[in-house]
């Protein structure tokens, strides 16, 4: 989804989103959270929101969608390793003909050659699958800089990045910090008038990320099916 189709979803949402009472079930520990989510705020308006805007200004736009086709490329890695957890055998196929066709035809997946023959790209990682096969999402998280998550997905996340990224596994340090910082502020980029249009619309920031993350989240465990929910 390009960036400003996002902002603008995002605009929707902000209107559409009903207010949530204190107390939610789902957060147990909305002080703590909060408390992290002021601290990421704070993080983001003094360095990092500076840094990708920088970023956004400088770098051309064929730059910025190469840098983002590469780090896409490589997250088929672990998009590739939670398909066939999830036993999706076409999905699978799927998406090791588009790491192999990126890879290769792609110029190492600066160009994404595999969506213009078809291949669209899908999001799995570990917090899914654990999803998929049972497992609750837990409390809501807000981790410090990464942002929304809950028990299960910082699970996830860890098993994810210790196993399947190819940025984590590089042997130089140096190379792998670059690696992590050049696709942390790519990502901050891309969302840059999404965030805006969150912060200026939504009367509690925090409240409304969360409902978005969490629904989200649910409809990516269930390929965008979920069941009913029960009130």
């Amino acid at each position: 989804m390009k960036p400003r189709s996002l902002a603008l979803l995002l605009s929707l949402l902000v209107s559409a989103t009903p207010c949530v009472a204190e107390g939610d079930p789902r957060d147990p520990l909305e002080s703590f959270n909060r408390g992290v989510h002021g601290f990421n705020e704070g993080f983001d308006k003094a360095i990092f929101k500076p840094v990708a805007e920088g970023y956004k200004a400088v770098m051309p736009a064929f730059g910025q969608t190469s840098v983002r086709n590469f780090f896409s490329n490589l997250n088929d890695v672990t998009v590739l390793t939670n398909d066939i957890l999830q036993l999706k055998g076409e999905q699978a196929i799927q998406d090791f003909l588009r790491l192999a066709f990126n890879s290769t035809f792609g110029l190492l997946g600066l160009l994404d050659v595999s969506s213009e023959m078809g291949l669209r790209k899908h999001d799995e990682d570990f917090g899914q699958t654990l999803g998929r096969w049972g497992m609750g999402s837990g409390p809501y998280l807000v981790l410090p800089f990464l942002g929304s998550s809950s028990l299960r997905d910082t699970a996830g996340l860890v098993v994810d990045t210790v196993y399947t990224d190819p940025v984590v596994q590089t042997d130089d340090v140096s190379d792998r910090n670059v690696g992590i910082g050049v696709r942390m502020i790519s990502k901050r980029a891309d969302l840059l008038d999404a965030k805006r249009t969150v912060d200026e619309a939504a009367l509690d920031p925090y409240e409304f990320m969360r409902e978005l993350y969490l629904e989200r989240r649910r409809s990516q465990v269930f390929d965008g099916k979920p069941p009913e929910e029960k009130d």
